[in-house]
């Protein structure tokens, strides 16, 4: 069944990623608070957050259909690293990730508006960095790149230059753990295969 759905998120990566397996949805920006210092676990952070988010947006913003928040975060040697924001803070970052290993977590929660159902889970990935020299991290900061993503390096950007193994879930990494969506929305009766794109696909 044929749901509407709606993104609580403007990331244009977790868009593009909703669009590469055909859904069709609409996106709204979820003003929802996140309050870093929280203490929780990474894997009860994310999803703490991402309920949050799609709950906000279901109450607020969107009048039915299922409603899809996310939320992503890098853990490295027990330490929770968000957007770094300033050259300063991605610097500090990726020396602190240099040839390390990161886990990336991400939340996922799908709220139904209509039958007041929601489900929330979580999937986690790790990323080895390689030893970064300080000529790489100037160049690298200097392109603008890790200043909004969670980590401060973008795997799906020229950040990929410096991750030498991945284990788990790729799209994770990227912002959204597309398996993990598939298996929530078929759990509210949503099948990403009824969408048009992929009714003929291989046809002729």
């Amino acid at each position: 069944m044929k749901r509407k759905i709606t993104l609580a998120s403007t990331s244009p990566r977790r868009n593009g990623l909703l669009q590469q397996i055909g859904l069709e949805f609409s996106v709204v920006e979820s003003d929802y608070h996140e309050d870093m210092s929280l203490n929780m676990i990474p894997k009860k952070m994310v999803m703490h957050f991402a309920r949050g988010k799609a709950e906000h947006a279901a109450e607020h913003l969107v009048l039915g259909g299922l409603v899809i928040g996310v939320d992503t975060i890098a853990v490295c040697r027990g330490r929770k690293l968000g957007k770094p924001g300033t050259p300063e803070n991605a610097a500090k970052m990726l020396r602190f990730m240099s040839g390390r290993t990161v886990k990336v977590y991400s939340g996922v929660c799908i709220v139904d508006v209509e039958e007041k159902k929601t489900v929330v889970d979580y999937e986690v990935s790790k990323v080895k960095m390689k030893k970064l020299t300080d000529e790489e991290i100037r160049a690298y900061v200097a392109t603008g790149e890790p200043l909004d993503k969670a980590g401060g390096h973008a795997i799906q950007g020229l950040g990929a230059i410096f991750v030498e193994k991945v284990k788990g879930c790729y799209s994770n990494i990227e912002g959204l753990p597309l398996h993990k969506i598939y298996k929530m929305l078929k759990s509210r009766g949503t099948n990403i295969f009824e969408y048009e794109r992929w009714k003929g696909e291989g046809k002729g």
